[in-house]
């Protein structure tokens, strides 16, 4: 793979992408996971889908549209954020409803453009399951501005985001301004889920936000080591899922879900044999 990657570009794209998105899922990951919000990931990537369906159907219904479908799913991924932090505060006993709802929203919407786009074809496939020839060096431009402006909002924000996660109550209290860095956050998750849909696809993008964080949880002694084990893990599963892709010539959102799944179950393996050894000892 390696004079692959260095005789095709969108190959490069596509490596150079697989490797923000296995350093901002992860990261983001582990502050969703924690906030008990694991199925965010599941709704806001359906409505991603319905903004590429969109997307799509503009592009074959009007020819000069300047959008891509890539971009118009980042918009509709935003718009579902906002819309999920809305109805979280008009249902606050029952914060869990805005995400079903939300999910029900895109898989309806997707549905109809996709309909309307004369059904499915290989862009949309590509999207659902993620490609290792699908990244342009336009779309590597925007995964890496997401990803600034993620690293940065997060460096600085990061007190604030671990206090919220662990005691919204408290971090209220103290003077932290609760509702704009939830806005910022969930708008932050919707970016990530956006950009990461061009690797591991629509269907698979939320196990690469929970399972490198389900594994680092296992290992870790603190929130700061499980975000970094996080994105170990997470970069190991995106780097041996591209390749296994490219050289089995099969969607890489498959391979790195299965991946990460494997170091899921060994680490669960050797966590529980080390335990009985101890026990034992």
């Amino acid at each position: 793979m390696l004079e692959a990657l260095l005789n095709f570009e969108i190959l490069r794209n596509t490596f150079y992408t697989g490797l923000i998105v296995g350093l901002l899922a992860p990261l983001l990951g582990t502050f969703i996971v924690v906030r008990r919000l694991s199925l965010i990931s599941d709704g806001l990537s359906h409505v991603t889908l319905a903004g590429i369906s969109f997307g799509l159907l503009m592009q074959k219904k009007y020819t000069l549209l300047m959008l891509t479908p890539f971009h118009t799913g980042i918009f509709f991924s935003v718009l579902g954020a906002i819309v999920i932090e809305n109805l979280r505060h008009v249902y606050k006993s029952f914060q869990e409803i805005a995400i079903p709802i939300t999910l029900s929203i895109g898989v309806g919407l997707s549905v109809v453009f996709i309909a309307l786009a004369d059904g499915i074809n290989t862009d949309i496939y590509a999207y659902l399951f993620g490609s290792v020839a699908a990244v342009s060096r336009a779309d590597l431009y925007v995964v890496l501005v997401t990803a600034v402006f993620v690293i940065i909002v997060i460096t600085f924000l990061y007190k604030e985001l671990f206090a919220l996660s662990f005691d919204e109550e408290f971090a209220t209290v103290s003077g932290i301004r609760a509702k704009i860095i939830h806005y910022l956050f969930i708008i932050m998750t919707a970016l990530v889920i956006a950009a990461s849909i061009r690797i591991v696809g629509v269907l698979l993008v939320s196990a690469l936000m929970t399972l490198p964080v389900a594994t680092a949880m296992r290992l870790a002694k603190s929130f700061k080591q499980t975000i970094i084990f996080s994105i170990i893990y997470g970069e190991t599963s995106v780097i041996i899922g591209l390749i296994t892709g490219y050289y089995f010539e099969i969607p890489p959102g498959g391979t790195i879900v299965i991946i990460a799944a494997i170091l899921l179950a060994l680490t669960l393996l050797i966590k529980k044999w080390y335990s009985a050894y101890i026990y034992r000892g």
